[in-house]
């Protein structure tokens, strides 16, 4: 078998030296070119596991191969160096495409955990453990486009090092997004770990993210790692990070552009290999512009913004999710099914929580289903339109305008009596206690289910129940 080739791009003759001695120690074959035109050269005779090039080159910039090895469409990695504190720079070319950088001056160990990312990166689809062999089932369920799009945007960034903004309405499913990505990248095998920003107390938020020595403060009886070293070699999630308080991302952008982290109580950093996603449901530019939020900050996490749709874009797929939810809510040997109507039902409401919130719905409609059958009036939405509402009710002969439900409304269908009848507010009594007694009939006196069949809340039916002094049948 032979060993993976690496082509190295830089003018500095003692800087090139360096990193091909690194990387034929590593047992990597290295090519080495002086300007742009050299490592074209080399691009067309030769295959790499990893491309690594200066920024600034006699002949142009690395950022002209970054965009020109991507627009090849070749899977090939490609790294940049960047000097020392140009963190713009970084980001630049993250956005254009870089798997990662490194920082002038090179640090070996950092370069070493780099190369190695790389090159499980571009492994072949059959090596154990390669983020190709992920042939596994998505996460994400749903074949609507936007969901195909999502995928496939999945599939790209998950080849990056570059750090991923995930933006989407409460309950949309940030969270499984950036699982997903940590999935099918090559850090699959090493820790996920997620963080919620806004549940942690500010005063203890320093000693959760990076960690303190033993004695560090009153009650550090022994030393601890933070969310950074738990997370080394994989990935760190900062869900909700709008919550962030300012004197804590002034911290998180040091960790961030240095790669490195103190512990509370320590005198010097230790390096972390960490990729940072962020999600919120918050809208980030704006707090930058209302002074909740570091620019700079927001630039360094919002290298890539990745947008989940909500719910309502998407229901095409409510059927499999709602398959999919089912069978994990009903557990071993139970049913769980849709009744008539159930479906279409769920697909007239807005759903505001979006996937959790349809999540609870049904959890709940199955608390009160009958033999693991759910039943339209099961679902209690508000504001979900009955898809079809059943012959009895919808034959009734009138009822005043409150009773009638809206999708049902139709006055030029209603028949009335063949003569006017001599007392009409006893007439109107009579008509609406029969619609409730039918009402109630059909959903074998389930008032829940009652009040949905006839568009009226349960308060409503209650208090019409007293009025019209209708009493549920014993036994």
């Amino acid at each position: 078998m032979t060993s993976p080739r690496v082509l190295v791009v830089d003018d500095e003759a003692d800087l090139r030296e360096l990193l091909e001695i690194t990387l034929v120690r590593m047992g990597l074959d290295v090519d080495s070119a002086e300007t742009l035109r050299e490592a074209r050269a080399f691009l067309t005779q030769n295959d790499y596991g990893l491309i690594l090039t200066d920024m600034r080159l006699p002949d142009g910039l690395g950022l002209e191969l970054v965009q020109e090895v991507n627009a090849s469409n070749k899977s090939t990695p490609i790294a940049v160096v960047t000097a020392y504190g140009s963190a713009e720079n970084a980001v630049v070319a993250l956005k254009a495409g870089a798997f990662d950088y490194v920082s002038k001056p090179v640090v070996l160990d950092d370069l070493r955990v780099m190369v190695q990312s790389a090159l499980r990166l571009s492994a072949p689809a059959t090596q154990s453990g390669s983020p190709a062999a992920a042939g596994t089932a998505s996460r994400l369920i749903g074949e609507s486009a936007v969901m195909q799009s999502l995928r496939n945007q999945i599939d790209r960034l998950a080849r990056s090092m570059a750090p991923i903004a995930i933006t989407g309405e409460s309950g949309s499913g940030k969270e499984l997004v950036a699982r997903e990505i940590h999935a099918r990248s090559s850090r699959a095998g090493k820790p996920f770990i997620a963080v919620n920003c806004g549940a942690i107390p500010e005063a203890l938020m320093e000693a959760e993210f990076f960690g303190y020595r033993k004695g560090a403060f009153t009650g550090a009886a022994d030393e601890r790692d933070g969310f950074f070293h738990a997370a080394n070699g994989g990935t760190l999630m900062l869900d909700e990070v709008a919550d962030l308080p300012l004197a804590m991302q002034v911290k998180l952008l040091r960790a961030i552009q240095e790669r490195r982290v103190r512990k509370i109580g320590a005198t010097s950093e230790e390096p972390v290999d960490v990729r940072i996603i962020s999600a919120t449901h918050q809208n980030l530019a704006q707090c930058v512009e209302t002074g909740k939020f570091r620019q700079d900050l927001f630039y360094r996490l919002n290298v890539i913004e990745l947008s989940v749709p909500p719910l309502r874009e998407r229901l095409d797929d409510l059927g499999v999710l709602v398959a999919g939810m089912l069978a994990r809510l009903a557990g071993a040997g139970q049913q769980a099914a849709l009744g008539p109507q159930v479906l279409e039902t769920l697909s007239t409401y807005s759903f505001p929580g979006n996937v959790r919130e349809l999540e609870n719905v049904l959890e709940r409609a199955l608390a009160f289903a009958n033999d693991g059958v759910i039943e339209v009036g099961d679902l209690s939405l508000k504001g979900a339109r009955v898809a079809e509402r059943p012959a009895p009710v919808a034959e009734a002969v009138v009822a005043p305008a409150a009773m009638v439900p809206q999708a049902a409304a139709a006055p030029a269908s209603v028949s009335g009596p063949a003569e006017l009848p001599s007392n009409l507010p006893d007439y109107l009594e009579q008509v609406e206690r029969e619609i409730i007694l039918r009402a109630l009939t059909q959903t074998q006196f389930n008032r829940t289910q009652a009040a949905l069949l006839l568009g009226i809340s349960f308060r409503q039916l209650r208090y019409q129940m007293q009025k019209l002094n209708i009493q549920e049948p014993e036994g």
